[in-house]
């Protein structure tokens, strides 16, 4: 079921209105009844199999490391006083930590283990018929099992290993049932898209009472109706021009090949994040707040920023719990010695974060899709990107210095707004072309074939839009982009929400019969017409 369909608004509805109907303590119930009922019509019902076996693991990993450290707890209050007392005690302290771990290590080896298999498999399978072909041998040693991947799994397996985490470091508080770290872990506004939550921070509030709220329903549903707008409106009609490039590159070099990946990039923003204001728009309307996941990455200045500001939850995630224990781990901790012995200890330090931060990014990669244009594109390209920037970053400013330009002048800014998108459009040929080999390809003939004439000479309309869609894209990329320019200033819903109620309502329904009439449906059908006939 997606979240843009008609059949999800009419869920959505009768969800909100029992949500608000039923005794505020059963409030999570319905949720919870929901986030089922959501994932039993989203695709093959068998594979609720898979979230409900994760809670269930998860919660048996947090009952055990919350049962131990009761256990440890109460035998220190009543630990006797001599040597023996405290020798036995010692003895069963090491006993239940080492339990504790071992449940937490149980729980993360499930979980990741059905992650990779159901996800990842695919990544061993590509890779093996890759180097066989290129040794010559064709084979094809099994066929795709895309098809047993469930609904969110790379979303609700990071959440509950993030939270069985900070229970086993005593950050976060244990569920006790398992209901409610259902809930927690098939929250259905997070399944298509995320954000990845962390509990210590956003979980609690599933369970608090909500008494309806005027002014956060109706701000979260303006936050939905911009999330349809983005992915309707723009994504939709983006999608067109890059299907027509990549699906066809060998006929549309050079300049296409720009104006495609350029198509792609808004696509795959406005896709995600209009998906995810959808998902916290839908959420702020049960009286939830969760962690925001884009921050305008395109107005970044750095690849750094530009991850800071895209897919935030997921940035969070890695730095948490792969890249800082990574660093803390006995492998690293001896090489960041010796690596700090031979080139000095700032050198040094930053090579080890440099081989950490290789793992890491290769990690990011991965988790975008099992494929190694996924770990070029998303993964290790902008490792590379990032390392050479803190490398190259005395050698610039120095070259700065002797041009006698201002580094913090506006046009500088412009500058380096347009080399971090230039950079991660570079990653998005990786991540929608084919394959690798299709990318070098295209990126080849990006930069050998010059034919910039085709930006005015009509041919831009043979892209998949005509002259009339292509306008309407890019009014709405313009209006995208104003919109993008008043939130850098703040809350825009929040300065319209101040004016009064005709312009307030003259603003949220231009931009409903926007969508309603401009929305990008499919092929032969005309929301317009549609409207017409209702009359």
């Amino acid at each position: 079921m997606s979240i843009t369909s008609f059949y999800f608004l009419i869920f959505y509805v009768v969800v909100l209105g029992l949500y608000y109907a039923v005794p505020q303590k059963a409030q999570w119930i319905i949720l919870l009844l929901a986030s089922v009922f959501y994932y039993l019509c989203s695709g093959n019902v068998v594979l609720i199999f898979y979230p409900i076996l994760a809670v269930l693991v998860s919660w048996i990993g947090i009952r055990i490391i919350d049962r131990t450290r009761e256990q440890e707890q109460m035998r220190q209050a009543g630990t006797p006083e001599g040597s023996n007392g405290r020798s036995t005690g010692q003895e069963r302290d090491k006993w239940l930590a080492g339990r504790r771990k071992r449940a937490l290590l149980f729980v993360i080896a499930a979980n990741v283990s059905v992650l990779f298999l159901l996800k990842y498999i695919n990544f061993g399978i590509h890779t093996v018929n890759g180097i066989g072909a290129l040794l010559g041998r064709e084979q094809d040693i099994f066929s795709s099992l895309g098809w047993l991947v469930p609904l969110g799994i790379s979303y609700y397996s990071l959440s509950l290993i993030g939270y069985v985490t900070d229970v086993y470091f005593g950050i976060a508080q244990p569920l006790k049932n398992p209901a409610r770290l259902a809930l927690y872990g098939m929250f259905f506004p997070c399944m298509l898209s995320g954000p990845i939550l962390r509990f210590r921070e956003d979980g609690g509030q599933f369970f608090e009472p909500h008494a309806f709220d005027y002014v956060k329903v109706t701000r979260g549903m303006q936050r939905m109706v911009w999330g349809f707008f983005k992915v309707l409106v723009i994504s939709e009609r983006m999608a067109l021009v890059a299907n027509t490039v990549y699906g066809d590159y060998r006929n549309y070099p050079g300049t296409y090949i720009w104006i495609g990946t350029i198509a792609f990039a808004f696509q795959l923003y406005t896709n995600f994040s209009g998906g995810m204001d959808i998902s916290l728009g839908a959420a702020q309307t049960f009286g939830l707040k969760l962690p925001e996941n884009f921050d305008r990455p395109f107005f970044s200045k750095t690849i750094s920023e530009y991850w800071r500001r895209w897919h935030i939850t997921l940035g969070v995630w890695m730095k948490e719990y792969v890249f800082y224990p990574l660093l803390r781990s006995a492998v690293f901790t001896n090489l960041g010695k010796r690596l700090r012995a031979k080139f000095g200890k700032k050198k040094g330090k930053q090579l080890n974060a440099f081989a950490g931060m290789f793992l890491l990014w290769f990690a990011v990669g991965i988790w975008h899709g099992g494929d190694w244009k996924y770990v070029i594109g998303s993964g290790l390209l902008h490792w590379f990107y990032i390392v050479c920037g803190e490398l190259l970053e005395p050698w610039y400013a120095k070259g700065m210095a002797k041009l006698h330009i201002d580094p913090k002048a506006r046009w500088m800014d412009g500058l380096r707004i347009l080399r971090t998108f230039f950079l991660a459009n570079i990653g998005f040929v990786f991540f929608r072309a084919a394959d690798v080999g299709a990318a070098w390809e295209m990126l080849g003939e990006a930069v050998t074939v010059f034919n910039p004439g085709v930006l005015v000479d009509g041919s831009l309309f043979t892209l998949g839009l005509d002259w009339i869609e292509f306008t309407v894209a890019l009014v709405s990329l313009l209006i995208l982009l104003v919109v993008s320019l008043l939130q850098e200033k703040g809350s825009l819903r929040e300065r319209i929400g101040g004016k009064c109620l005709p312009v307030r309502w003259a603003i949220w329904y231009a931009l409903l019969f926007y969508v309603i009439l401009l929305g990008y449906y499919g092929p032969g059908y005309s929301a317009a017409e549609f409207i017409y006939q209702g009359f």
